[in-house]
C-alpha cells in the first residue's frame, strides 16, 4: 500500500470511531443528552406586596447521575394566562421554553439581583404584573458549555391583591417575653374589602436599627402573639404583616409600623431568712442569710417601733448580710425585717424575711 493509501485508511478508521495504534481500552462514548444537568427542583413562590417571589433548588447532578460541578447559568421563564385555564405546557427548544418569556438570566458568577444561598436561588418578579392574572414559571439550568437542563416543574401563581398592614399594633413587656396584639386590616391593597382567611407574619429586630426577621416559620392565626425566650432589659422592636391565605396563592402585605418593647423581670428574688437582732453598745446589730438569687443588688432593712408599721430605714450592698442600726432609743422594743432587691430595670423586691424583735437596754 502506498503512503497516500495508508493515510486514507487511517482517516477512514478514525471516521468510523475506531482506535488506531492505541494501547488499552476506552469506554463506550456517552450520548450528549446523558450529560445534561437535571432540572431545578422544589420551585416555590408567593405574592409579596406588589411582586411575585420565586425560589427553587439548583441542580447538583447530571442526568447520568454524575456530579454537576460547573453549573453556570439559571434561566427563569414566565407565561401569563387567564386564571382557571389549563396550564401552558413547558417544552425546551434551542435553549428557550416554547410559549414562555425569559424574564431572568442569572449568572452564578454574579447572580445579583437574584439571591443564591445554600443551593437555592430566589428571584423577585415585578415585571408588568396584572391583578387577577395567573403566571406560570419554569426554570432551566446550564453548565459551563451551555448544555441546558429540561424545564423544572411548573409553578402557577395568581397575582392577588395583598392585605393592607394590620392596625393598632401594640406590644406589652413581660418576664423574658413580649405580648403583641393588633387588629386585622379592613381592605386589600386594591381597596376591596378583606375576605377569606388571613394569617400574620410577626417580625422581630434587636435594638433600634437591627434587621427584622420572622419569629415563626409559618404565619400565625389570630390577632395576638406572645414571643418568649427573650432577654430581660433588652430593647426589641416588632412589625406585623398580614397574609392572604388563598388556595391560588399566598399574598403577604406591607409591614405595620414598628413598635418597641423591652422585656422586664417581674419575678422577685427569694426572701432573706434567719434574721436575728442583737442589742449592742450604741445600737442593734442585725444578721441574716443571703438570698440565693444571683441578680440581687441590695438588701433593704425595715424597722417598726413596738406594734407600729414597718418603715425602710436603710439599704446595704448585696455582699453584706450585716447591719448595725444606731438610730435607736434605750429601753425601746423594735421589730426588724429584711428584703432582697434585684437589679432589673424596674427593680423587684422580695417578700420580707422573718421578723426579729429586740428591746434595747
Amino acid at each position: 500500500m502506498t503512503g497516500r493509501g495508508r493515510r486514507a485508511a487511517v482517516l477512514l478508521l478514525i471516521g468510523l470511531g475506531l482506535s488506531v495504534g492505541a494501547c488499552g481500552k476506552k469506554g463506550p462514548p456517552v450520548a450528549p443528552e446523558r450529560r445534561l444537568p437535571v432540572a431545578p427542583s422544589a420551585v416555590e413562590g408567593a405574592v409579596e406586596e406588589n411582586s411575585i417571589v420565586v425560589s427553587w433548588a439548583n441542580p447538583g447532578s447530571r442526568v447520568d447521575n454524575s456530579r454537576l460541578r460547573d453549573l453556570s447559568t439559571l434561566r427563569l421563564f414566565r407565561h401569563e394566562e387567564t386564571d382557571g385555564e389549563p396550564l401552558k405546557p413547558a417544552m425546551l427548544s434551542r435553549g428557550q421554553v416554547v410559549g414562555y418569556e425569559e424574564i431572568a438570566t442569572i449568572s452564578l458568577a454574579a447572580p445579583a439581583p437574584a439571591e443564591v444561598q445554600g443551593g437555592r436561588a430566589r428571584w423577585v418578579d415585578r415585571r408588568a404584573l396584572n391583578l387577577g392574572r395567573r403566571y406560570v414559571y419554569v426554570v432551566t439550568a446550564e453548565d459551563s458549555i451551555g448544555r441546558s437542563s429540561p424545564p423544572s416543574e411548573r409553578l402557577a401563581i395568581t397575582f392577588l391583591a395583598a392585605p393592607k398592614p394590620p392596625r393598632n399594633v401594640a406590644a406589652a413587656p413581660g418576664d423574658r417575653q413580649a405580648r403583641l396584639t393588633w387588629q386585622a386590616p379592613a381592605e386589600f391593597s386594591d381597596g376591596a374589602p378583606v375576605s377569606g382567611e388571613l394569617g400574620y407574619v410577626v417580625l422581630r429586630g434587636a435594638g433600634a436599627e437591627g434587621p427584622l426577621s420572622p419569629v415563626m416559620a409559618r404565619p400565625v392565626a389570630g390577632t395576638s402573639f406572645t414571643d418568649t425566650g427573650l432577654e430581660n432589659d433588652a430593647d426589641y422592636r416588632y412589625t406585623v404583616r398580614a397574609v392572604r391565605m388563598d388556595p391560588r396563592a399566598t399574598a403577604t402585605g406591607e409591614a405595620s409600623a414598628a413598635v418597641a418593647v423591652f422585656p422586664v423581670k417581674t419575678t422577685p428574688p427569694g426572701a432573706p431568712v434567719n434574721l436575728v437582732a442583737i442589742p449592742a453598745p450604741g445600737g442593734v446589730r442585725l444578721a441574716w442569710n443571703l438570698s440565693p438569687e444571683e441578680d440581687v443588688a441590695l438588701y433593704a432593712v425595715y424597722r417598726a417601733v413596738g406594734s407600729g408599721a414597718f418603715a425602710r430605714v436603710a439599704t446595704t450592698a448585696k455582699v453584706n448580710a450585716l447591719y448595725v442600726d444606731r438610730d435607736v432609743r434605750p429601753g425601746t422594743t423594735y421589730r426588724y425585717a429584711v428584703t432582697a432587691i434585684d437589679r432589673a430595670r424596674k427593680p423587684n423586691e422580695s417578700p420580707r424575711s422573718n421578723e426579729a424583735v429586740v428591746t434595747t437596754p
